[in-house]
């Protein structure tokens, strides 16, 4: 087929792509969440290094970067700080001494109680004139976008 004779692509306005309106979803929740941790010292890098280690403990530098999708220098600067900020320590490994795992003190620990209500907050604030149904039915519907994305 010509270029000429070739269909023209249909139009995808904003307001109909799902991937736009889902960035723009994950740009204002960070905007807001880094708005209400910031008063607290946190930065974004910081939150989602301590989510995981709240939920896992004892990581390398590389398996929190992994884990959080971020690069290594990135992963570097953040846990910098999150070291001179005193909410994590560098343990060398015992089996390997090319390891280092990465471990909460407990300020690091305790802003759990202190930061997850934030995030809360704003998840909350996201959905508030939702019903429990409509959170659960987004949620699911996003869980299903990704898997058949995660199947291609």
């Amino acid at each position: 087929m010509s270029p000429r004779h070739r269909r023209r692509a249909a139009p995808l306005p904003f307001d109909a792509s799902l991937g736009y309106q889902v960035r723009e979803l994950n740009r204002a929740i960070q905007r807001n969440l880094q708005a209400r941790i910031q008063p607290h010292g946190a930065t974004l890098g910081a939150w989602y290094f301590l989510r995981v280690l709240w939920e896992e403990d004892g990581l390398t530098q590389r398996e929190l970067a992994s884990r959080t999708g971020m690069q290594e220098p990135t992963a570097v600067i953040a846990l910098r700080g999150m070291e001179q900020a005193g909410w994590i320590r560098r343990e060398p490994s015992a089996d390997d001494r090319r390891k280092v795992a990465i471990r909460l003190t407990q300020s690091g620990r305790a802003l759990r109680e202190t930061l997850l209500p934030e995030a809360h907050a704003v998840l909350d604030a996201a959905m508030r004139d939702m019903t429990a149904e409509e959170r659960a039915m987004l949620l699911a519907l996003l869980h299903r976008a990704r898997a058949n994305l995660d199947a291609v």
